[in-house]
C-alpha cells in the first residue's frame, strides 16, 4: 500500500511553510480549532485527488496574500520504491501535478493511484444537501476504484454540456441530437450499472458499521434512484423532448441520479436525529474504507477529521478498533482534545506519533500519550 513518509506544504491555506515526516501507520494531530488541523489533511487529500476535499476552486486554497501554492509528498509505493507526488498551483490558473519528474496530461491519469478516504464534519452535507453531493461522493468513490467508470462519466458529461447547449439554440440539429444521445446512452449505462453494484456492496457493510455505532436500534441503507431504471437513455430523452426542448436543457439522465439514505425505511434527512444522521455518515465512510480495501487488496490512506466529536466514545473507540485491528493501513487523526485522542488510540496501538498544531504550524510531539 502507499504511504506518506514526508510532506512539504508551501502557501495552503494558513500553512506557509511546513515539511513533515511520519508513521506510517497511525498519526495524531490536535490543537485548538483553527489552528490548520484539517488543512494538513486537505493537503494529503490533494495528493490523492488532485483537488481539496473542501473547495470546489482552487481559488480558495491560496494562503493570504500569495498567488501560488504547492504541496509534495514522499510515497513508498507497493512495490518498495519511493515516488514523489506534487502539485503545483498559480492563481493564475496553470496547476501541474507531477509523479516524480513526469507532468500529468491529465489529472484522470492519477486518481486511484493513492486511494484515501476522507471522514469529516463537512459529511453532514451528504444529508442535508441536494442529491449533487451524494453523487459527487459516489463518483469519488467509484473513479478510485474503476478508471473506465470516471473515463465514462467524464465522456458523458461533456457531451451533456454539448447536448445542454444545442438545445438552447434556435435552430437546432435533430438527427445530430440524435447522434449525440445514442453516445451517450453507451457511457450512461456503465455509470448505472456501476453505481448500481455500488450501491449493493455497500448497503449491508453501512448496516454493519452503523449497528456498532447504535447497538443495532435502528436498520439503515440505501437506496439508488435513476431515470435508467426505467429504460435506456435514448428512450428516455425521447419522451422528455418536449420538456427539455421547453426548458432548454437536458432534464433526464444519470447527472439526475440520487441516492436516498434511509433510516427505517424513511429518509434520514427527516426522520433522523443529528446524532443518528452523524453515525451513519460516519458509517457510510468506514465502509467506503472496507470496500476500497477489499478490492485494492490493501488498505486505503484514511482521514479522521474530529471523527471523535459528539459520538460516544465507547462507541467510536470499537468502530475504530475494527478498522485499525485489522491490516488497516496510514491513519491521520486529529481532535482539539488531545486527551481523549490518545486515550483511544494509546489503547490500540502503541504505534502511532503526535503532531500539536498551532497557527499552521506543526511540530512532533514526545511522550507515551501524546502528552508533553
Amino acid at each position: 500500500m502507499p504511504v506518506l513518509e514526508k510532506i512539504v506544504i508551501s502557501d495552503f491555506r494558513n500553512i506557509a511553510f511546513q515539511e513533515l515526516f511520519f508513521s506510517p501507520n497511525v498519526n495524531c494531530i490536535s490543537g485548538n480549532n483553527g489552528e490548520g488541523k484539517t488543512n494538513l489533511l486537505d493537503a494529503i487529500y490533494y495528493l490523492s485527488m488532485t483537488k481539496s476535499a473542501f473547495s470546489v476552486s482552487d481559488k480558495y486554497n491560496f494562503r493570504y496574500g500569495t498567488e501560488e501554492f504547492s504541496i509534495g509528498g514522499t510515497f513508498r509505493m507497493p512495490n518498495g520504491l519511493e515516488t514523489m507526488f506534487s502539485a503545483n498551483v498559480k492563481a493564475s490558473g496553470e496547476k501541474k501535478f507531477r509523479a516524480g519528474e513526469k507532468v500529468y496530461s491529465r489529472f484522470s491519469e492519477h486518481i486511484g493511484v493513492i486511494p484515501v478516504v476522507l471522514v469529516s464534519p463537512s459529511d453532514i452535507s451528504l444529508v442535508s444537501e441536494s442529491g449533487e453531493e451524494r453523487r459527487r461522493f459516489v463518483n469519488s468513490v467509484l473513479s478510485q476504484l474503476d478508471r473506465e467508470y470516471l473515463y465514462s462519466l467524464q465522456q458523458y458529461n461533456r457531451l451533456l454540456a454539448q447536448r445542454n447547449v444545442m438545445l438552447k439554440s434556435q435552430n437546432r440539429d435533430g438527427s445530430l441530437l440524435e447522434v449525440l444521445d445514442a453516445r451517450m446512452e453507451r457511457l450512461a449505462r456503465p455509470v448505472y450499472e456501476a453505481r448500481k453494484r455500488f450501491v449493493e456492496d455497500i448497503s449491508p457493510v453501512v448496516s454493519q458499521y452503523y449497528n456498532v455505532l447504535s447497538s443495532g436500534k435502528e436498520s439503515v441503507g440505501i437506496a439508488y434512484k435513476s431515470d435508467l431504471s426505467d429504460g435506456s437513455l435514448e428512450d428516455i430523452f425521447r419522451r422528455n423532448a418536449d420538456r427539455d426542448a421547453l426548458f432548454r436543457y437536458t432534464t433526464a439522465g444519470i447527472q439526475r441520479d440520487d441516492f436516498i439514505f434511509t433510516m427505517n425505511g424513511h429518509p434520514i434527512r427527516r426522520s433522523g436525529s443529528q446524532g443518528q444522521q452523524k453515525s451513519f455518515l460516519v458509517s457510510l465512510k468506514f465502509a467506503q474504507y472496507e470496500i476500497m480495501k477489499s478490492r485494492y487488496g490493501f488498505a486505503p490512506t484514511l482521514l479522521l477529521d474530529d471523527v471523535f466529536d459528539k459520538l460516544d466514545m465507547s462507541r467510536v473507540s470499537n468502530l475504530f478498533s475494527m478498522v485499525a485491528g485489522n491490516e488497516f493501513g496510514q491513519i491521520f487523526i486529529t481532535d482539539s482534545n488531545k486527551v481523549r485522542m490518545s486515550g483511544i488510540v494509546d489503547a490500540i496501538t502503541s504505534d502511532r506519533v503526535y503532531f500539536d498544531a498551532s497557527d499552521g504550524t506543526f511540530s512532533r510531539i514526545t511522550g507515551t500519550r501524546g502528552e508533553e
